[in-house]
């Protein structure tokens, strides 16, 4: 870490996000806040991202993202708790309509869902990406009792190069090295991140921008057993 010109600290934004309250959330995310389910099946016609009206938005490094459901239908990518809700309970935007076969899918998941966008990164390194590393802010007024909100990937383009870069957090909220992890970001991977709890960024190795669906959506029984429909069969 001594060669990093960025490392997190104490006054990081993202130290003072709650790691966990009393919400449910799915068994299978307990212990490492990820899963790995197996690649989507099928084929996504490029047209679902590459014809959608994006905005510029910030987040993760250099980024622009297409909102297919928001808070209240506009193509709009700032938080649900601008309007006063909770990151669930989203209504499809416009863009929706352009991509049936990513609107099927969000809606086969079978369980209450917030933001789902279209991320478009353009190429970061390593050290570009450590810059953006954060923990996201999922569960604002998610009422106690309730199923604490993680995010869900699907990649649309093929960058085996690239990773997803997670790590665990100390008790001051801070990142711990020891426990990095690297998901290949390979066309279809798939995968499910408590990304309030666990620090992340993509480090983009590639000369073309990555593009992948992301879905925020409600821990609940019905989100467990989907994730447990989609992880690999063990051998």
């Amino acid at each position: 870490l001594s060669v990093m010109s960025f490392w997190p600290t104490k006054e990081h934004w993202s130290v003072a996000i709650p790691t966990r309250s009393n919400h449910y959330l799915c068994p299978s995310l307990e212990a490492e806040g990820f899963v790995a389910l197996t690649p989507y099946a099928g084929v996504i016609p490029a047209s679902e991202w590459e014809g959608l009206e994006y905005m510029d938005w910030k987040s993760g490094g250099d980024t622009n993202f297409a909102p297919l459901a928001s808070a209240d239908g506009e193509l709009d990518c700032r938080g649900f708790w601008d309007k006063g809700k909770t990151d669930k309970d989203a209504l499809w935007t416009s863009n929706a309509d352009l991509a049936p076969t990513l609107k099927a899918y969000v809606a086969g998941i079978g369980a209450n869902f917030g933001r789902v966008r279209i991320i478009k990164l353009e190429p970061q390194d390593h050290e570009q990406a450590l810059k953006s590393f954060h923990r996201d802010d999922n569960n604002r007024f998610n009422p106690e009792g309730e199923g604490w909100v993680v995010r869900t990937w699907v990649e649309l383009t093929d960058s085996p190069n690239s990773y997803m870069l997670l790590m665990d957090l100390d008790d001051e909220g801070l990142p711990i090295a020891s426990t990095e992890r690297r998901v290949p970001l390979a066309q279809y991977s798939r995968f499910v991140v408590d990304t309030q709890r666990l620090w992340h960024v993509v480090v983009h190795n590639g000369t073309t921008p990555r593009y992948a669906l992301i879905t925020s959506v409600e821990s609940s029984p019905n989100l467990e057993g989907w994730i447990q429909s989609q992880v690999p069969a063990l051998v």
